[in-house]
């Protein structure tokens, strides 16, 4: 019957809503994508290929993410729009079919210290909940076992007019009982000030007592205001101040002085430390002020709550055995098993979406995670799993989810579960983008779009659109890489040394001893989980002169460039000026050169209120940064913007012969070329630059460095497989330099070109932390006693 209605003349025509099954791009020019047209079917899983820097985030998440949340921003009313951030569009012709996209990116979950991993996915306002409720004794509710929100206990009286000249008096009492323990303010440590490091007690105030990074004598705000508050004598030494004035001069509470005729506020110095620095991440703080942090303060797990953040009375309230303390410091596929247990009818729904939340950390691949764990101390292939966590039991259907490559630090053992997962989300009806290098993740695509052929300036064209048969057939740099396959080093070298680590027993490892040979390179795998990073950035002995390289954010303006970081621009400043007779600072768009209309930026901002920001192009400059006389200066046949401008094989060639040649600005470029950078233009803000980008640029700049052993953490980030064998490459020379390499990573190609391999596991969290195996990548490969070793074997063929 079914069979006659499909093929009856009679039947009608398509439903029109049903004709929109494509996510049409037009003339897109974010970035350097050259009006790249593509269509891109809807409710299919599309990967997105290419080299570094070929342009696929300007398409996945510069063009069609950005228009996708500048169009949803917009439907709000304008008051509303006032309290989100302004989008700018992407510079794009036609953007049609597109629907609501979530973005599931790398980026960090914010180090603030009272996130935890807990209160990241909700899976702690589930398990407060209950607590409140199946909790014995009953200590109130769920706010009561939370450490952020402190107990408060005040009484007052409040007048209520009754009209007519009658009022009445209302006494009120109001108490909260929260979490928080008092010692810590709910962080979990508390930090201990070294008083001696904040000022010389032998001087006095006059004197210039204090040693604080940025307190000068003359300063209104902070040193003439103790000096002149008139509570402390500002000529005697501060080793003979009173008790009292000792006590007034750390720990007074905010008071109100006047100094020179002007009301200011004066602080005990300790509060005004903690306010002033320890409010803040550390991270963010300039290199100097950081430094004098990690000096004067020590941070020691605190002795009330012995690091849980609760306090005592949510302590003592358990479900079974165990506190709301013992289950956040649980492994979560220990916590998963527990709750499984728990049958109350009273908290059925509760139970049942939290095992949920629990049983998708565990699919996802993150069970040997701790709810209590801060979230600053994720990795960001594992901030990223956290974010999906709330994705994979949505309702929702028909969504564009956007991935950024979602295999990072995950082990080729993991990555089938990655992949299944992707496959579920597309299953449901929802479009999957996903920016990727790993053929594995490849390989389960509907739909390829291959970005190419080069990078930079030598990207932003479609290569290749289609199947990944057609893409693996196809003449791109990606499809002829598809299939590359390293080989197990015959020879290896011989170690020279030894890095010596005993008994190391950070977070999962189990009392590991272990030998790591130096002089050669040396790769450390296992499992996400399996205690790698603890192992190699937790457990190595101070003094090692060990250079470590991760991925975490380079902290710059969108001002600072690849030139500034790496001190590039000084040799190339010095030479402009010494050419032309002028004074350096005028070759630089942050000092006296910059353009003054746009202070040097090369860009005008534009606040529209609750409209999106425009950033408009300097009219005075064109963008180019800097004072047109200073354009008139030449080096080279080229003047300044016209340098910042070039890319860094360009600029190579620039600067390494000819009547422009520089030694000291060639010897930096070529550190950029050797890492795979070649492709960035020296002025490219850092705020675009990728993870792996990053990495490589700290690498760069750390090659001049002394430092004997390199730690690298997962390298291969964000790299094409074309790429992979020139970074191989430069981990050889710096072998062969002399130089130890210590490399935490997952690839195969990498761990075939080991010299030496230690493999962590068996499993993740408390099932890993010991050493299964130790030897050359050929041992390993012909030994299979490991999940390292089955994978590396099927990649090498053997």
């Amino acid at each position: 019957m079914s069979m006659a209605k499909r093929t009856d003349p009679q039947s009608p025509a398509p439903h029109a809503a049903d004709s929109h099954d494509l996510i049409r791009v037009h003339g897109a020019r974010v970035n350097n994508l050259k009006d790249v047209s593509i269509e891109i079917p809807k409710r299919r899983l599309t990967v997105f290929t290419g080299v570094s820097g070929s342009g696929k985030s300007s398409l996945v998440f510069g063009t069609i993410a950005a228009e996708s949340q500048r169009l949803i921003n917009e439907t709000y009313s304008a008051f509303v729009q006032g309290f989100m951030p302004t989008l700018a569009r992407p510079e794009v012709d036609v953007l049609d079919g597109l629907t609501t996209v979530i973005t599931v990116d790398q980026q960090r979950l914010g180090a603030d210290p009272r996130s935890t991993v807990g209160t990241a996915t909700d899976a702690n306002a589930m398990l407060r909940i209950l607590f409140s409720r199946l909790g014995k004794p009953y200590i109130g509710s769920p706010q009561a076992f939370s450490f952020n929100v402190a107990s408060v206990q005040a009484s007052g009286a409040f007048k209520v007019d009754r009209g007519a000249d009658r009022t009445r008096t209302v006494k009120r009492t109001f108490t909260r009982t929260g979490g928080m323990c008092t010692r810590c303010e709910g962080r979990g440590t508390v930090s201990d000030i070294d008083l001696t490091q904040l000022y010389d007690d032998s001087k006095s105030l006059s004197e210039g007592a204090f040693t604080i990074p940025g307190w000068k004598s003359d300063s209104f705000w902070t040193v003439r205001v103790y000096a002149e508050s008139g509570l402390l004598d500002p000529d005697k030494p501060i080793r003979k101040f009173t008790k009292k004035e000792m006590q007034d001069f750390l720990y007074r509470e905010p008071t109100k002085v006047k100094v020179e005729g002007v009301n200011l506020t004066y602080e005990g110095l300790i509060p005004k430390i903690q306010k002033s620095f320890l409010s803040k991440d550390k991270e963010a703080l300039q290199p100097h002020i950081r430094e004098f942090v990690e000096r004067a303060v020590t941070f020691t797990t605190c002795p009330d709550c012995e690091g849980s953040r609760l306090s005592a009375e949510a302590r003592s309230s358990k479900v079974g055995k165990l506190s709301i303390a013992d289950a956040c410091a649980m492994q979560i596929s220990d916590l998963a098993e527990w709750v499984r247990g728990l049958d109350d009818p009273s908290v059925a729904p509760l139970l049942a979406a939290l095992q949920r939340t629990l049983d998708s950390f565990v699919e996802i691949g993150l069970g040997y995670l701790s709810l209590d764990r801060p979230s600053g101390t994720l990795s960001g292939g594992e901030a990223q799993r956290v974010k999906m966590i709330r994705h994979l039991g949505s309702s929702l259907t028909d969504v564009t989810y956007v991935f950024d490559e979602p295999t990072i630090g995950l082990h080729p053992h993991d990555i089938q579960r990655m992949n299944d997962l992707l496959l579920r989300l597309r299953d449901k009806g929802n479009t999957v983008l996903v920016v990727e290098h790993k053929p594995q993740t490849i390989a389960i695509a509907d739909h390829v779009v291959d970005l190419g052929p080069g990078a930079g300036t030598g990207g932003g064209t479609v290569c290749f659109e289609g199947t990944v048969e057609g893409l693996r057939a196809g003449d791109t740099v990606t499809g002829r890489h598809l299939d590359d396959r390293a080989a197990v080093k015959e020879t290896v070298r011989k170690p020279t040394g030894a890095l010596e680590i005993r008994g190391a027993s950070a977070h999962n490892l189990q009392g590991v001893d272990v030998d790591i040979p130096l002089g050669v390179l040396t790769v450390v795998t296992g499992v996400a989980g399996s205690g790698k990073s603890s192992l190699v950035h937790g457990s190595v002995p101070a003094g090692a002169d060990v250079v470590s390289v991760d991925q975490g954010a380079i902290r710059g303006s969108r001002r600072s460039n690849p030139a500034t970081y790496t001190g590039l621009l000084d040799p190339i400043r010095k030479a402009f000026a010494k050419a032309n007779g002028v004074k350096p600072a005028l070759f630089s768009p942050n000092s006296e050169g910059a353009c003054p209309t746009c202070n040097g930026a090369g860009v005008i901002y534009t606040d529209l209120a609750m409209m999106a920001g425009v950033a408009t192009i300097c009219e005075e400059c064109e963008g180019k940064r800097f004072q047109a006389s200073v354009l008139d200066h030449h080096f080279g046949g080229r003047d300044i913007s016209e340098v910042l401008a070039m890319s860094v094989t360009e600029a190579e060639e620039f600067f390494g012969a000819g009547e422009a040649r520089t030694p000291a600005a060639h010897r930096i470029l070529e550190r950029l070329a050797d890492v795979g950078l070649g492709y960035l233009s020296l002025g490219q803000p850092l705020t675009t630059l990728s993870g792996g980008e990053r990495q490589r640029l700290k690498l760069a700049t750390h090659m001049a460095d002394k430092g004997g052993v390199y730690v690298l953490d997962e390298p291969t980030t964000g790299l094409h497989l074309a790429d992979v064998e020139q970074l191989l490459g430069l981990l050889d020379r710096l072998v062969d330099s002399g130089k130890s390499v210590i490399v935490v990573e997952h690839h195969q190609a990498v761990m075939a070109h080991a010299d030496w391999i230690i493999d962590l596991g068996p499993g993740a969290g408390h099932d890993g932390g010991r050493i299964v195996f130790e030897g050359t990548p050929a041992d390993l490969v012909a030994a299979r006693s490991t999940l390292t070793g089955e994978h590396l074997a099927a990649y090498v063929g053997s």
